[in-house]
């Protein structure tokens, strides 16, 4: 027992130490090592000053350095978090999941802070909002990718944006299209996967679906009620309306994975849509809409949820109901990532400091998700990346 812990914190000296060349300078570099014990600590708040503390600075300022002043390369910690992940975790049969997530603020200074809902919050709150990418595997999961959502009141103030450090290459982006971007760089980078799931903000973007299926990539992705889709020929039919029209006898009783409580089992059914497919390849691909129905509809839960479902033709209904249930996944990495490693836990105002503190918190994930799984399989701590 004593070794594994040796092993686990020489492998964490070595990950900080990839994480801090992204700095120029040798005591920021020193100080990721510090930063990321504290966000795995048990200190009850990860803000600057606690954090200050339980490394035993007098004051906040070495931290706060870290993260706002610091010559850094915020993407290139990113990275190192994703490469490290999948070096742990990785499976050609991972699923990534696009989703957000809010971080309720105080005042009008904090970017891109605006009222607007926070799906946290269940609500409209004052709140950013942090669009992230998860990768899922039946080893584990974590964070590998994120940005800041910018409300379109922050992208056109000017005053604003100089003050809050918001780089001029950044626009406004919806989150359909800052999960597009973070997709692009996931594929990019080599990383394994067999799906693409996400809820219905990201879903029912026609362009990220068109854009998913030119890459050949399968997915099963959330659409709204109401979403339109060709089915049955030159029809448009809303998806609902689909679903209503299918048979009893169609509907299976599937789990959608382990939950709290066990198996969470749903009413399942899926038909195929229409699609022009002209070419062999094309032909190869199937396109269904895919309707999930509540066995004992709850206030927190809605009693229909659809997806438009793209695959190989020979998939099956229970790999696809597998896949929407990994969704959920995310959800539990916002709350563990939140709950044990600081994700929301900040005072930062300023557009890098934001992304650095939010990087480091995903980093510690990382590492926290991997120290799990090692210890599920009863291994000894895996070789250090090279």
């Amino acid at each position: 027992m004593v070794e594994e812990v040796v092993a686990w914190e020489e492998e964490l000296n070595r990950f900080a130490e990839r994480l801090g060349s992204r700095f120029r300078r040798v005591e920021p570099r020193r100080r990721v090592l510090g930063y990321l014990r504290g966000l795995l600590s048990p200190i009850d708040r990860k803000n600057g000053w606690q954090l200050a503390e339980w490394l035993g600075d007098l004051r906040p300022d070495g931290v706060q350095r870290l993260l706002s002043a610091a010559e850094g390369d915020a993407e290139g910690m990113r990275d190192d978090t994703r490469d490290y992940a999948v070096a742990h975790l990785g499976d050609p049969e991972a699923v990534l999941i696009p989703d957000e997530t809010g971080f309720v603020k105080k005042g009008i200074a904090s970017v891109g802070v605006k009222r607007q809902y926070s799906g946290t919050a269940g609500r409209v709150e004052n709140c950013q909002v942090g669009v992230f990418l998860g990768y899922a595997t039946e080893a584990g999961a974590a964070l590998i990718d994120r940005s800041l959502y910018l409300p379109k009141e922050w992208a056109a103030d000017a005053p604003r944006r100089e003050k809050a450090g918001i780089p001029d290459s950044v626009s406004f982006a919806t989150k359909p299209q800052l999960a597009q971007e973070m997709l692009r760089r996931a594929f990019e980078a080599g990383v394994p996967c067999a799906w693409v799931t996400a809820d219905s903000i990201y879903g029912s973007s026609r362009d990220l679906r068109m854009w998913l299926e030119q890459r050949g990539q399968p997915f099963v992705l959330g659409v709204r009620s109401d979403e339109s889709l060709w089915w049955r020929g030159f029809v448009q039919t809303e998806a609902r309306e689909i679903a209503a029209s299918l048979l009893p006898e169609n509907w299976r009783r599937l789990s959608a994975g382990k939950g709290t409580k066990g198996p969470r089992l749903y009413d399942w059914v899926w038909e195929p849509l229409w699609r022009l497919q002209i070419t062999e390849e094309e032909k190869k691909w199937g396109h269904w809409l895919l309707a999930r129905r509540t066995i004992e509809p709850d206030e927190d839960e809605e009693e229909f949820a659809y997806y438009v479902v793209f695959a190989p033709r020979e998939t099956t209904l229970e790999e696809v109901v597998r896949v929407a249930g990994m969704r959920w996944r995310i959800e539990t990495c916002f709350e563990e990532a939140k709950g044990e490693c600081g994700l929301d836990e900040y005072e930062c105002r300023k557009w890098e400091a934001w992304h650095r503190h939010i990087t480091l918190s995903m980093a510690a994930y990382a590492f926290l998700s991997v120290v799990r799984a090692s210890c599920q399989k009863g291994a000894r701590m895996p070789k250090p990346m090279s």
